[in-house]
């Protein structure tokens, strides 16, 4: 019998839960978990800010309007929610990147943003 190893997060530890409250991840389990089919790597844990709607918004991507027939809500600022690497660093290079959550983030975001640049956003580290 084969056992999954843990996701681990961007520090090396156990990923930790982004958001019940929406639900959110790719596989709507509440973690940024991965796996083949996420082309998008909805791995970064964010607090969602009004610059990052507007962001995603000017980017194509409407994530305030609520559309229930796929299970989305829509989000509001304060809002944690699995989002896309790309899409977050695209945020950052335009100045609107919301707050990560480091303990949060699958260790995949690492393919696409360094650590170094996640830890100058991050919300969970004292």
């Amino acid at each position: 019998m084969t056992t999954m190893a843990e996701p681990l997060n961007v520090l090396g530890e156990k990923l930790q839960s982004c958001s019940d409250d929406p639900v959110t991840g790719y596989f709507r389990d509440g973690c940024c978990n991965t796996g083949e089919g996420d082309a998008g790597s909805h791995t970064v844990c964010v607090e969602i800010s009004a610059a990052f709607l507007q962001c995603s918004l000017a980017l194509g991507n409407d994530l305030v309007t609520a559309r229930p027939a796929l299970g989305f809500p829509g989000l509001q600022p304060g809002d944690r929610w699995c989002v896309c690497a790309a899409r977050w660093l695209e945020a950052q290079e335009r100045q609107a990147a919301p707050r990560v959550y480091l303990r949060s983030t699958h260790k995949r975001a690492l393919e696409v943003i360094p650590l170094a640049l996640l830890r100058q956003y991050a919300a969970d580290l004292h």
